[in-house]
């Protein structure tokens, strides 16, 4: 075997633990060639990051990959490219990511920032400590499915709700909300639902979402057999909890799989995620195939199938008013970001103005 071989053979080896494999060393081969180390990026914070190579973890400047747009920053869960030597070493880039859960951020700018890379399972926590949030779920979902990861919603701290059938009342809410994902109870304390969800973390990737309170970091604890996240307290009056995770960690898992954790988010807003929306809500997409207009808007139109389902009590209308919300402020970010959709959207409203004041008057002259 050359010692090219070697090297590869070692670095595989070394990083299988982390999800490397042969499509990912396929892609690394023109970074190889220039000397450049393969590693999956662990830990980001202030310009620099943690990076695993297959000769240890090492501290990377981001220097030469810190463009202006946001989504293509070193990113947790990345495979990089990373100096073999000096003082600082730095990323010279990362591998095209399989997968990115994408949120926008709070700010005004009303900018995308991306928590977790090539991730094959997103996780969404969420604690049966406090009132169910249905439409955060479904928030959270829509993100998750627009990423590419598959979606799984584990509801925590079940030891708090023993009563069996109040459970499985609450089971069938979010699944309701959540059509085509596997919905789990779980308890830390007990064990109960953490063999089901290890078996699932422990193929590929796993990013850990939810509010602070949710039991993320307790969740990672239990999957990872020890106390290596911070946790602290949930408060009395409202069941919700501090920051306990301030970074987005990346940790293998003693059973397989890896293991992203993340701070609890207090905003969830959607980036670009019509089609993740569509995939929540697929009941509302599939009534509305058999609305009269191609473009219902499912609000009064003559012939729509989606408020006739609602009238028949066939479809929630919970579940419509949540669609409508989030397909509006997913239109306004994107417009915010793309001109010729903020375009077409000042000309459907000034066609329906048009048309709005035509009828207003066609209405004045019948009673003239």
């Amino acid at each position: 075997m050359s010692l090219s071989s070697a090297s590869s053979s070692s670095s595989s080896s070394a990083l299988a633990a982390l999800g490397w494999h042969d499509a990912w060393a396929a892609e690394f081969a023109p970074y190889a060639a220039q000397g450049l180390l393969p590693g999956r990026v662990v830990r980001v914070d202030r310009g620099q990051c943690d990076v695993v190579t297959a000769a240890g973890t090492v501290r990377a400047d981001t220097a030469f990959v810190t463009p202006h747009d946001p989504l293509r920053v070193i990113c947790t869960g990345d495979w990089a490219a990373v100096e073999p030597s000096g003082n600082p070493r730095y990323v010279k880039a990362y591998l095209p990511r399989r997968t990115a859960f994408v949120r926008s951020t709070s700010s005004q700018r009303s900018e995308g920032q991306i928590l977790a890379a090539n991730v094959d399972h997103a996780i969404i926590a969420v604690s049966l400590a406090v009132e169910l949030d249905l439409g955060r779920i479904e928030r959270f979902l829509a993100l998750a499915w627009e990423s590419g990861a598959q979606p799984l919603v584990v509801l925590t701290k079940a030891d708090l709700v023993p009563d069996p059938a109040t459970r499985a009342y609450l089971v069938q809410d979010v699944e309701a909300a959540a059509p085509g994902v596997q919905v789990l109870t779980v308890s830390s304390l007990t064990g109960d639902g953490m063999d089901v969800l290890a078996a699932v973390v422990a193929d590929g990737t796993s990013v850990l979402l939810g509010i602070s309170g949710a039991g993320k970091s307790t969740l990672a604890n239990a999957l990872l057999g020890a106390d290596v996240m911070e946790v602290r307290a949930t408060r009395e009056v409202d069941g919700k909890g501090r920051h306990t995770t301030t970074t987005r960690n990346l940790l293998a898992l003693p059973g397989g799989g890896v293991l992203i954790d993340t701070p609890g988010l207090r905003g969830v807003g959607l980036w670009d995620a019509e089609a993740g929306v569509g995939q929540v809500f697929s009941e509302i997409e599939e009534y509305a195939a058999d609305c009269r207009f191609h473009d219902c808007a499912h609000e009064a139109e003559p012939g729509c199938a989606v408020t006739a389902a609602v009238a028949e009590g066939t479809l929630p209308e919970r579940r419509l008013e949540s669609y409508r919300k989030l397909l509006r402020e997913n239109q306004r970010i994107v417009a915010k970001t793309d001109a010729r959709l903020r375009a077409e959207i000042r000309r459907d409203w000034r066609l329906k103005s048009a048309e709005g004041r035509a009828n207003h008057a066609a209405k004045r002259g019948g009673r003239g």
